[in-house]
């Protein structure tokens, strides 16, 4: 499938039920999941069948739309509580959760703004795209996790800019950390990728300093899954390892994320709550124990990239350049 032609989404409403393309089972499986209730939704976002910080959004605003219909108006904050409470570190939950709190109660209204949460992150995708591409350098391009469409409504957002910068013909290559310990890049970055007929290459996590220093690698391109006021950035695990590697080469290190990402309440990264997942992602894979029993493990599932290791922020509204609390807040007046 050409990249041009690609509308790959990881959400469908259809026969009164969210469809979710299960992100567990990738590459190896493309399943979709019929969820009926709103504690269906938790589930999915609790356990990785939905992930990346615009689709979680997405998705929980579907699932306030099932929570009326199965509890009523009468039940509401508990459906709100209990969506709220299945990643910390996403804001863009909090923010489509606080979004759908807004709409008049009744099933119509909260399936409506559901769907445009959905359709307006899309359009802010493709939006980023073409705004960050003429940042990209030619040539090969580190990106780590996956910020694609399977992570968002549609088209992705560091893979959406990648996917603008090939659609001008520009000669990019990609890299895509493995992300461990759950693969992310190795499954579905590579799985989307290809998919879409862009050229990417999977590397270990351990192996992009050694790119950078061998001239393979001449820019990165990350998503987040909150931003600070200062520019400081949450994103998966390993992300700031990639920055101070990028900083030591000299090579530009781009965020893109929607605005939803951004949160201007949260002053610095160290406010950003952090989520400690089980150790079972660290200790098993496939099923089989990798660690010796009695071994501890910690799992924090994302780090925070401090603002001065930043080239730019990627938004829908424009691009924020340091100092980042300067430029956030003007994009904030923007309409």
């Amino acid at each position: 499938m050409s990249f041009l032609d690609d509308n790959l989404s990881p959400l469908r409403w259809q026969d009164d039920a969210l469809l979710l393309l299960d992100q567990r089972l990738l590459p190896n499986e493309e399943k979709w999941l019929t969820l009926s209730s709103y504690e269906d939704v938790c589930t999915a976002i609790r356990e990785l069948a939905v992930r990346g910080a615009p689709a979680i959004g997405c998705a929980a605003a579907y699932g306030v739309a099932l929570g009326l219909r199965k509890v009523g108006p009468g039940g509401m904050a508990r459906v709100h509580a209990e969506l709220l409470s299945t990643r910390p570190t996403a804001v863009n939950l909090s923010w489509a959760l606080e979004r759908m709190r807004k709409v008049p109660l009744s099933f119509e209204a909260l399936l409506a703004e559901a769907h445009a949460i959905k359709d307006e992150d899309l359009h802010a995708c493709r939006t980023m795209g073409a705004l960050g591409a003429p940042l990209l350098p030619d040539g090969g391009i580190l990106t780590h996790c996956n910020a694609g469409a399977l992570a968002t409504g549609g088209y992705g957002t560091a893979l959406g800019v990648i996917r603008a910068a090939v659609a001008q013909g520009r000669a990019i290559r990609v890299f895509a950390d493995e992300t461990r310990p759950v693969l992310q890049g190795a499954r579905l970055t590579a799985w989307e990728l290809q998919r879409s007929g862009i050229d990417v290459t999977i590397i270990t996590d351990s192996m992009a300093a050694h790119l950078m220093a061998t001239g393979e690698i001449k820019g990165v391109v990350v998503g987040a899954d909150r931003i600070a006021r200062n520019g400081d950035t949450a994103n998966k695990i390993g992300t700031y390892s990639v920055a101070l590697a990028a900083a030591a080469h000299g090579l530009p290190f781009l965020v893109a994320a929607p605005w939803s990402t951004v949160d201007l309440a949260c002053e610095s990264g160290a406010h950003i709550p952090i989520e400690e997942r089980s150790a079972d992602e660290v200790t098993h894979h496939g099923g089989r124990r990798l660690v010796p029993e009695g071994v501890r493990v910690r799992n924090p599932a994302f780090d925070v990239t401090p603002a001065r290791y930043l080239t730019a922020i990627v938004t829908e509204r424009g691009i924020a350049g340091p100092p980042f609390v300067e430029s956030l807040t003007l994009l904030r007046d923007k309409r």
